[in-house]
């Protein structure tokens, strides 16, 4: 089975890091979140990528051109143009396809562009998301009940605090309001059949929007509802929890 994974985003509220790379290769604990994404799918047994670049994807490709080069100690030897590899290790069984989606190609747009290399059930996800999130399960959720499409499902983040307010503007109450009273949210990890892809019209069209609401409609969305640890890597601030949690050795979405 393939994870495609879409990372060709501008990622402009992380600006402070994507005006030199991108999001995908902003580090957690000196590794790219785009590493720790594939990773998760690793632990579950799926070592087949597409990624849908798009901004600086030649850096995605160098950086998967020279993985082996960039985990190892090395010794190179200038007259002869040898590199001997002091450490060899590789701890990963990848196959990496690293597609240029486009620059300003949409969502839905950069799955379409992929389309050739999906003729079978293949996960999909975000370049800047984790979770501790069983991806067996999920893929197994999806088989059980046939439909074309599984979202997963997180509780939105219960990040304010609420006020209640009277007529004159007076608050009457201050709380935090529970993450199960916001709702649900699409957590970004899915499992699809290749003809989802018969619902996105173009490179202009937001996955997030007219194809899965389309399938909704057409009852083959179905949910598979994760209340755990989950965390999106859209701000400075994002970036700076997801590191204090892999540097105190406590990062939830380390499955593997």
């Amino acid at each position: 089975m393939k994870a495609v994974i879409l990372a060709g985003g501008f990622g402009t509220r992380l600006s402070e890091q994507t005006d030199l790379i991108p999001k995908p290769l902003v580090e957690i604990g000196e590794r790219p979140i785009l590493w720790h994404v594939m990773k998760l799918y690793s632990a579950a047994g799926v070592n087949d990528f597409v990624i849908c670049a798009g901004y600086k994807a030649s850096m995605i490709k160098r950086y998967f051109a020279s993985y082996f080069l960039e985990i190892n100690d090395i010794e190179i030897h200038t007259a002869t143009r040898e590199v001997s590899y002091l450490t060899p290790k590789s701890l990963d069984d990848w196959t990496v396809k690293i597609i240029d989606t486009g620059l300003n190609t949409m969502t839905g747009g950069r799955i379409k562009r992929v389309r050739p290399y999906l003729d079978e059930t293949f996960c999909l996800t975000y370049g800047d998301g984790v979770a501790d999130i069983d991806i067996a399960e999920v893929i197994a959720f999806h088989r059980s009940h046939g439909k074309l499409a599984t979202v997963t499902a997180v509780p939105s983040p219960g990040r304010f605090g609420i006020l209640d307010m009277k007529a004159n503007d007076a608050v009457s109450r201050f709380h935090e309001k529970p993450d199960a009273e916001m709702g649900w949210i699409n957590g970004g990890f899915f499992v699809l059949e290749p003809e989802v892809i018969n619902y996105i019209e173009a490179d202009a069209t937001t996955w997030e929007r007219e194809p899965l609401e389309r399938l909704a409609a057409d009852g083959q969305l179905m949910a598979y509802r994760h209340s755990g640890f989950w965390k999106a890597m859209d701000t400075l601030r994002d970036r700076r929890d997801l590191e204090e949690l892999w540097a105190s050795c406590s990062a939830p979405w380390q499955r593997w």
